[in-house]
Formats: structure tokens, C-alpha cells, sequence
């Protein structure tokens, strides 16, 4: 064995970029949709796509603070992600303004 140090091992610019444990970003279709029910005790709820699709929604891919501002009837946008093991699910999601 060598008494030599050895640098400290670090993440590569790359994996530092794609988020938790080197997991590449997952990217949607842009799509629009409505809230069809919040469960905020439990941190998620669901979308009605505009091709009639229920989205799973989970309070981590809403901006923060925003969660609790959602109500069924919402107009949302999302990026849609298949998951061939649960269905498909919502990434960031946007509260659609209302103009008046």
C-alpha cells in the first residue's frame, strides 16, 4: 500500500448537471390539462389530459408553494412522462392564469 493521499473522488460536471445519483433529467410532452382531485394530505393528486388521459400529479413536480393553490377544475399545464410500470405521470407543472 502507498502512504501517498489520494484526491477525494467527486461527481463529473455532467452527473452534477442530470440531479440525484447521475439520473439523466426526464423530459416530457408539453401538454394542457385540468385538475380532477387533490389530495393534500397525501401530496399528490390527478389531471384530466386534454386527450382524456388521467396523470398521476405528485406535489415535488409543482413549484414550490403553488401545491396548495390547486383546486379540481384548474387549468394546468405539464410535460407528460410514460412510465410503462405505473402509467403516466405529471413534471412540472404550471397553474394556467385566467384572464379576465
Amino acid at each position: 500500500m502507498s502512504d501517498e493521499p489520494t484526491a477525494p473522488r467527486t461527481r463529473s460536471a455532467k452527473a452534477k448537471r442530470a440531479g440525484k445519483a447521475g439520473k439523466p433529467d426526464p423530459r416530457g410532452r408539453p401538454t394542457s390539462g385540468r385538475i380532477v382531485k387533490i389530495v393534500r394530505g397525501q401530496g399528490h393528486g390527478f389531471i384530466r389530459a386534454a386527450d382524456g388521459r388521467e396523470v398521476f400529479l405528485h406535489r415535488g413536480d409543482v413549484p414550490k408553494g403553488t401545491f396548495n393553490d390547486l383546486a379540481a377544475g384548474d387549468a394546468v399545464t405539464f410535460e407528460m412522462i410514460e412510465d410503462r410500470l405505473s402509467g403516466p405521470r405529471a413534471a412540472r407543472v404550471w397553474k394556467v392564469r385566467q384572464t379576465r
